[in-house]
C-alpha cells in the first residue's frame, strides 16, 4: 500500500508483495531550524525520479531496480496507477515539457504522449557498461540535454566490469581526437574460466582483452562515453556540448540560462583504481573538455593523493590532452554520489538561487574488512550557497549514517528532489538495498519525503 502525509491510503498495483514493510521515523533526521520534514508516500519500488504535470499531480519513475519491471506511475483518483511500462532496467529519471514525459532508461530516451502512445526519440546510447544516460533537463531555447555516462571506472576494461562476460567488446568512447601513451593493464583472464593461468592485457579505450600500443589514436565520437548531449526535443540534430566527465548523472539551467552538472568520480577499483576522487558541481562551458579518465576535480590524477592504498600510483592515459580541464564550481567529498538538484527561486522556502542536492551515498560493492566512509557523504541534503560557493548540510540522519546501518527511521538513498506547486521539497528516497548490492532494493522500501518551512 501507498499513503501520503495524510494517512490516506494510495493504492499500488502490487499489494499482496510479502515483504516487510520499512521502518520510518522523521524525528531521527536533523533538518536546519525553521523546516520540517514527514513521510510523504511510502511502500515504493526503488523510486528514482519525480516530476510535477501542470495539474500539481506527481508523476513517479519506478527505477525497475527492486522489481524488474520500470515503470512510470501517476496519482489518479487518489490512487496511483501505471500509465507506462515495458523499459529497459533501470529507469534513470524523468522530466515533462508541453504535456509529454521524457523518461530515460538504458539507452534510450522515450517520449509518453498524454494519450498514451509512446516513441523512442534516441536510442543507441553507451549505457550498457557501469554508468546510465541521465535524466533530461531543458534549456530556454527548448533544446533537450543529457549526461551520458562512461562504461568503465577510469577507460580500462577489467574485472570489476561484470558485463564483460555477456559483452566483451565493450569499451570506453573518447569525444575528441585523442593519442594515448599505450599502457597495458594485466589481470587474470575472466573469459577462459578452464585456463587459470591465462593473462589478459587489455589497453584504454579497448575491448577486454586488447592490447594497446604506444602513440595510438582514438576518433572523435559524438556520443562519447561521459559527455553532455543535446538535441531537438524530437531527438533530431544530437550535439555533443562538453565531454570528459564520469558521470554527468543530472544537469539542471538556472533563471539565466546557464547550464549546471553533477559529476560523480573515479572510485578505487578495477585495473587502473583511483582514491580520494571527489564528486564535482560543474558551471557548464560548451565545447571543453572536464578531464576524465585523466583528471578529477580539475587535478591529474597522477597526484600522489590519488594512489589507492597499497597500490600503483596511476598515469595519464592521454598525452595530447584536449585542453586545461576547469576546475568545479564546488567540490563533495569522494563517495558522496551526488545526485538530482534544484534551484530554489522561492524566498519563502530559503536563500533565493541557492541549490539543494540529494546525495545518493557510496556505490561501491564492498567486502568484510573494507572501509568505506559513511558519516562524512552521501545519504543527506544538501546547500550550496552560490554566492560564496560552499556546502552545507541540509538534512541528515542524527547517527550521521544511513537508516540502513544505523537500524533508524530516517534517511537511506537520496536520489532527487523537486520543489511542488505547494512551495514544499520533495526528496525521493529509492530505498533499502539488498545486502551487498548497491544496484539491487528490496520492494516496498522507497519513499517520498516532504519538507516544510514551520517558522513563516
Amino acid at each position: 500500500m501507498f499513503y501520503n502525509s495524510n494517512g490516506r491510503k494510495i493504492s499500488s498495483c502490487n499489494e499482496d508483495n510479502g515483504f516487510a514493510e520499512r521502518y520510518l521515523n522523521p524525528s531521527d533526521i536533523y533538518i536546519v531550524g525553521g523546516y520540517q520534514i514527514e513521510v510523504y508516500i511510502k511502500n515504493l519500488n526503488s523510486p528514482i525520479g519525480m516530476v510535477f504535470n501542470e495539474n500539481g499531480e506527481i508523476l513517479v519513475a519506478d527505477s525497475g531496480l527492486a522489481t524488474g519491471n520500470p515503470r512510470i506511475l501517476q496519482i489518479i483518483n487518489g490512487q496511483f496507477e501505471t500509465i507506462a511500462d515495458d523499459f529497459v532496467t533501470p529507469i534513470s529519471g524523468i522530466n515533462y515539457l508541453n504535456g509529454v514525459i521524457y523518461v530515460s532508461h538504458r539507452g534510450f530516451i522515450t517520449k509518453i504522449y498524454k494519450d498514451g502512445t509512446r516513441q523512442n526519440i534516441i536510442m543507441g546510447l553507451p549505457s550498457n557498461g557501469d554508468n546510465y544516460n541521465s535524466p533530461v533537463a531543458f534549456s530556454p531555447d527548448n533544446k533537450m540535454y543529457f549526461g551520458q555516462g562512461t562504461v568503465t571506472n577510469s577507460g580500462v576494461v577489467g574485472n570489476d566490469n561484470e558485463w564483460v562476460t555477456v559483452s566483451p567488446l565493450l569499451c570506453d568512447y573518447t569525444g575528441d581526437y585523442v593519442m594515448l601513451h599505450g599502457q597495458n593493464y594485466a589481470t587474470n583472464n575472466i573469459l577462459t574460466e578452464g585456463l587459470p593461468d591465462d593473462i589478459a592485457l587489455t589497453g584504454a579505450f579497448s575491448p577486454y582483452g586488447i592490447q594497446n600500443t604506444e602513440y595510438e589514436i582514438r576518433k572523435r565520437y559524438i556520443k562519447a562515453s561521459g559527455s553532455i548531449l543535446r538535441a531537438n526535443l524530437d531527438g533530431s540534430n544530437l550535439e555533443q556540448v562538453a565531454w570528459g566527465f564520469r558521470n554527468p548523472s543530472y544537469l539542471r539551467f538556472d533563471f539565466s540560462g546557464q547550464l549546471y552538472a553533477v559529476n560523480n568520480g573515479y572510485q578505487a577499483v578495477g585495473s587502473r583504481p583511483i582514491e580520494n576522487a571527489t564528486d564535482d558541481f560543474y558551471y557548464i562551458t560548451p565545447n571543453l573538455w572536464y578531464g576524465w579518465p585523466d583528471y578529477s576535480g580539475g587535478e591529474p590524477v597522477n597526484s600522489p593523493r590519488f594512489t589507492p592504498s597499497g597500490g600503483v600510483q596511476p598515469s595519464l592515459l592521454f598525452k595530447n590532452q584536449p585542453n586545461v580541464p576547469p576546475r568545479p564550481y564546488v567540490t563533495f567529498p569522494p563517495n558522496s554520489s551526488i545526485r538530482g538538484f534544484e534551484f530554489n527561486y522561492n524566498p519563502k522556502f530559503g536563500p533565493y538561487g541557492d541549490v539543494y542536492i540529494a546525495e545518493y551515498g557510496s556505490t561501491i560493492r564492498t567486502q568484510v574488512g573494507d572501509t568505506i566512509s559513511y558519516a562524512n557523504a552521501g545519504h543527506r541534503i544538501s546547500k550550496i550557497d552560490m554566492k560564496s560557493r560552499t556546502i552545507s548540510t541540509f538534512a541528515i540522519n542524527r547517527t550521521g549514517f544511513p537508516s540502513s546501518l544505523s537500524n533508524g527511521g530516517g534517511l537511506e538513498r537520496l536520489a532527487h528532489l523537486s520543489f511542488g506547486p505547494d512551495g514544499a521539497m520533495y526528496i525521493v528516497d529509492t530505498g533499502l538495498n539488498i545486502q551487498g548490492n548497491p544496484d539491487a532494493f528490496i520492494p516496498n522500501t522507497g519513499v517520498i519525503w516532504r519538507v516544510t518551512r514551520t517558522d513563516l
